[in-house]
């Protein structure tokens, strides 16, 4: 029994079409579906990937109008991690986001950089036979699109705290009790720990992650969240999200974890061809679409995949 490495992680933002328009504009990725957070209908859930919408690759936002920018602290965090296929990659992105406005650091062998709200993403060139995730984009060539997620960089004040939850709770592997790996048989991803910044308080806020999600197959996660729990997790049961299952735990050191599953998918409700072009919602939902397509922020159009 493995979990398949990262299945999404979700942020937040306070400008929904800006967020469209950078990641679906910017960084080539799909809209793979637009729906709401099913704790708080009122809030927008965006879920940006691949062609398919595949777990590995599921970037998610809460949208807050006029939510303050958070600050990454102890307990959260604070780096996206995206493999590429090459340094030539590399070069193509450091290129494509200074023609648009966005700070870089390149030093040839990754890059780093942040969205319009300050959260921070690095791309490093594939270093695993993991299959390449990728969204077609009119102005990214295939060759050059991001591939998937790599892994994740959190701050934390006592990284060893977690280490018995982390391997024997979760099946995370490591050398030195601070990167960590989590592979299954189709896919892997890292979950690595960086000190605290010194001065940094944390505070939740636009441009900061809400929680980190691992992929577990449907017949397996109810084990999973038994592993956990015997482990010392604090665990939600099983909550059905009707595009996934989710349970959901904070980790020793502070970072939100859930375990989702790999499907049902995004398709269950739309054409695989049409994903993400309008608002979706659950069937539990679907009687206040009238109300919240009132309320929700308009967001601009996803782009022409084929254009």
């Amino acid at each position: 029994m493995l979990l398949e490495g990262i299945h999404h992680i979700t942020a937040i933002t306070a400008d929904a079409p800006g967020n469209v328009e950078f990641y679906t504009g910017v960084l080539g990725l799909r809209m793979v579906k637009q729906t709401v957070n099913q704790d708080d209908p009122t809030v927008y859930h965006l879920f940006y990937g691949d062609d398919d919408g595949s777990p590995g690759m599921d970037l998610t936002f809460f949208e807050y109008p006029g939510a303050a920018r958070g600050r990454p602290g102890a307990g959260m965090v604070h780096r996206i991690v995206w493999r590429v296929g090459s340094a030539a990659a590399l070069q193509f992105w450091n290129e494509r986001l200074e023609q648009h406005g966005v700070s870089v650091e390149f030093d040839g062998e990754s890059l780093v950089f942040a969205d319009p709200e300050g959260l921070e993403h690095e791309l490093v060139p594939a270093a695993v036979s993991d299959a390449p995730l990728q969204a077609t984009s009119p102005e990214v060539p295939a060759e050059y699109a991001l591939q998937g997620f790599d892994g994740v960089r959190a701050y934390s004040t006592d990284p060893t705290a977690s280490a018995g939850l982390l391997l024997d709770g979760l099946g995370f592997e490591t050398s030195d009790g601070r990167t960590w790996e989590v592979r299954g048989e189709r896919r892997g991803s890292f979950y690595a720990y960086d000190n605290a910044p010194p001065e940094a308080v944390a505070s939740q806020g636009a441009g900061t992650v809400h929680h980190v999600a691992f992929a577990s197959s449907i017949e397996d996660h109810e084990r999973w969240r038994t592993r956990a729990a015997e482990a010392g997790a604090h665990t939600t049961p099983v909550i059905d999200r009707f595009y996934f299952r989710s349970v959901y735990f904070r980790e020793p050191s502070g970072v939100l974890f859930e375990l989702a599953t790999i499907g049902p998918g995004f398709a269950v409700d739309e054409d695989a061809a049409h994903l993400g072009e309008r608002l979706s919602l659950p069937p539990r939902f679907e009687p206040l679409r009238e109300r919240l397509e009132a309320t929700l922020t308009p967001l601009p159009y996803p782009r022409d995949k084929s254009s």
